[in-house]
């Protein structure tokens, strides 16, 4: 998948007729669907695929994947209804010229009917459509754990993604929630949900690592969740993946959150021109995502200080005195 090419035009045509009909940019979830839409079922889905192509020859993979449950059943209104500010940024701010972008549903595989929804890589207007299908099922099992980690399961080993295999270069995963992971992937709810038999569970800490090698991955904790800002949560998620856990004080901003983490992660984009970039586009996000990527972008700092070498005279020929 992955053809074609995103058009605000297209996107404001369909919402103002959305409007004018009285029509749900959620219409699956909204006209009481009560199971995954089949478009989003993972189950014997060999792989969701980001393929170059002659339209798109250098393609990115990003994927979007959020907690449906409880609170955080706002979350998808959301990025649908700021769509235009990530797609905007992306693409009119070069910060990745050939992007394919999946969307997903998280819930608990413990007690939901649909504990995991997969959308396409899609490069146009099609990505809104898979939106628009997923089950707002506002479930959870009433605990701090949901079933992120088979999300992860599913990336990790149900993806092929060609920036990873003929460039090396890893996706962008983004995971937006307020809870923690089971410890394991269980293999019976792999076979449920997914289609797979495995021989045994897997352990989460592993999973990470496997998953590691495909995928660049970050957790948002956003505001307005349950477990906003619960030191439990985010030391689960920042044991597994360090600096990569973003603290958001604003739902409204999390899609030029994602926007400027890509840009940051590309190298297209310092913080300040970033900031600057969301001025441009209309946003009043820009101090949300200054401190929420704060830490990020001083990782970012300390690594491209660390690739310079004392020697500088070295390089041109030239012996310090």
């Amino acid at each position: 998948m992955g053809s074609g090419r995103w058009s605000a035009d297209v996107y404001d045509a369909a919402a103002r007729f959305r409007a004018a009909s009285g029509a749900s940019p959620f219409a699956h979830s909204d006209s009481g669907a009560r199971e995954v839409h089949p478009a989003l079922d993972p189950y014997g889905v060999v792989f969701r695929e980001s393929r170059d192509s002659a339209e798109h020859p250098r393609s990115v993979a990003i994927a979007v994947l959020f907690d449906v449950t409880g609170s955080m059943g706002s979350v998808p209104r959301t990025l649908q209804a700021k769509l235009p500010q990530l797609l905007g940024l992306l693409l009119r701010k070069s910060y990745v010229a050939h992007p394919h972008v999946l969307f997903g549903a998280i819930g608990d595989a413990t007690c939901d009917r649909a504990p995991l929804q997969i959308g396409q890589f899609e490069s146009d207007n099609r990505m809104d459509d898979d939106l628009g299908r997923i089950l707002l099922e506002g479930g959870g099992g009433g605990q701090k754990t949901e079933s992120y980690e088979l999300a992860l399961y599913f990336m990790s080993r149900h993806t092929a993604i060609d920036c990873y295999s003929k460039r090396g270069k890893r996706g962008y995963l983004f995971l937006i929630g307020d809870e923690m992971a089971y410890r394991r992937v269980k293999r019976g709810e792999v076979r449920a949900v997914i289609g797979d038999e495995a021989r045994e569970d897997v352990p989460l800490a592993a999973l990470i690592a496997e998953l590691a090698r495909k995928w660049d991955t970050y957790y948002i904790l956003p505001a307005g969740a349950s477990y906003v800002g619960d030191d439990e949560v985010l030391s689960f998620w920042r044991g597994l993946l360090g600096q990569n856990v973003i603290e958001l004080a604003d739902l409204d901003a999390v899609c030029e959150t994602i926007a400027l983490t890509i840009g940051l992660g590309e190298d297209a984009v310092s913080m300040d021109e970033g900031l600057a970039d969301l001025c441009d586009v209309g946003s009043d996000a820009g101090p949300t995502v200054s401190k929420a990527l704060a830490a990020i972008d001083a990782g970012r700092s300390l690594v491209a200080a660390a690739a310079i070498p004392d020697d500088l005279d070295g390089l041109s020929g030239n012996t310090r005195l």
